[in-house]
């Protein structure tokens, strides 16, 4: 299935942060690149950032370069997302999925739940 779980959204003010976590059930990461992606309201799904199985390579869309962070611990089966500087552009709910390569952005499996980011004063 390659369905993972997202966690750690919430409600922050504007400036804020926040930490996503991405965790598999049933599989291991390791041997996976990994997406995080948004949708917001009434737009299309994208893909934010990224990362190779090993983390020696890490992509972002321009819109968060800077301000968030892609991390992985495969120890712990676990991906996460550093968003610093948050601004009330990166209100949407956001997914990680299992891809194709970093940079590709090809889901492959099935969407979790995701999680919801809201940044709003």
């Amino acid at each position: 299935q390659l369905q993972l779980v997202e966690s750690g959204g919430g409600l922050v003010q504007p400036g804020g942060s926040l930490r996503l976590s991405c965790t598999a059930s049933g599989f291991t990461l390791v041997h996976y690149a990994i997406g995080w992606f948004r949708q917001a309201p009434g737009k299309d799904r994208e893909g934010v950032s990224c990362i190779s199985p090993t983390g020696s390579t890490t992509n972002y869309t321009d819109s968060v370069k800077g301000r968030f962070t892609i991390s992985r611990h495969n120890a712990w089966n676990t991906v996460y997302l550093q968003m610093n500087s948050l601004e009330p552009e990166d209100t949407a709910v956001y997914y990680c999925a299992v891809i194709d390569y970093c940079s590709g952005y090809v889901p492959l499996g099935s969407w979790g739940q995701g999680t919801q980011v809201t940044v709003s004063s």
